[in-house]
């Protein structure tokens, strides 16, 4: 059957020479695995561009439920996307599509979650002032979507944060997936940050490495992923 669904890119990788397997995040369907031709014309070599991470597209498919690859017959653009254009904004959207990629294993459709992807890649897609922080605020906002957001209604002053139970205690646990006060503090300063206030969070390049070390740290606890390719070239961005 014939069908349309938008669509975010996470990650192309060349099955053969003339395919390539391109994972998507999909309105209609959830995380979804497609097969592209790749075709020598021009307007072959422009749809192969709208495959970018994070591009926000339409991608219409012959789409059978039972198959484990779909086959995409068209692709097009739902939301100008200038982040490749950019070098740093470029970096930052393949690390970010590696982490969803990671994360991103229920296969069903969340109409939720899919409105605060493409809002928040659209949003910067245009973003400059604050641009630097983007991928900490994101990170940390998507935990809500996964099950695992801190309990930053716990917090006070001098608590210790418990990586394991997601919440500030004021008690050393037993454990050793712990945030000394101090550090406590920093990631607390996280969840203050939104969308519209990342401009006025000034961080050195040492902080906002920091920061994501912590976050990270934080996912692999309750998502027990592996090593990120693309974070050490992340973490030389944004003096």
């Amino acid at each position: 059957m014939i069908e349309k669904s938008n669509a975010i890119i996470l990650h192309v990788t060349k099955h053969n020479d003339t395919t390539l397997i391109v994972n998507a995040y999909t309105e209609k369907y959830g995380r979804v695995a497609y097969l592209f031709v790749v075709g020598t014309s021009k307007a072959s070599r422009q749809k192969r561009m709208l495959l970018s991470p994070l591009s926000i597209v339409t991608i219409e498919s012959d789409y059978r439920a039972k198959e484990s690859l779909q086959k995409i017959r068209n692709v097009e653009p739902l939301v100008l996307q200038q982040l490749q254009f950019d070098a740093v904004k470029g970096s930052v959207a393949l690390f970010l599509s590696e982490f969803l990629m990671k994360v991103i294993r229920e296969f069903e459709p969340s109409p939720k979650f899919f409105k605060f992807l493409t809002d928040t890649i659209s949003l910067y897609n245009v973003m400059e002032e604050g641009k630097a922080n983007f991928h900490l605020c994101f990170l940390f906002n998507l935990s809500s979507f996964l099950g695992f957001y801190p309990d930053t209604g716990s917090y006070h002053e001098g608590r210790f944060f418990d990586m394991l139970n997601g919440e500030f205690v004021a008690s050393r646990p037993a454990h050793n997936h712990i945030l000394m006060p101090y550090d406590a503090e920093k990631f607390m300063l996280l969840s203050r940050m939104n969308f519209s206030n990342l401009h006025l969070f000034k961080f050195s390049r040492d902080e906002r490495r920091e920061a994501l070390e912590r976050v990270i740290e934080y996912y692999r606890i309750h998502q027990g992923f592996n090593e990120l390719k693309s974070i050490e070239i992340l973490k030389t961005l944004f003096d």
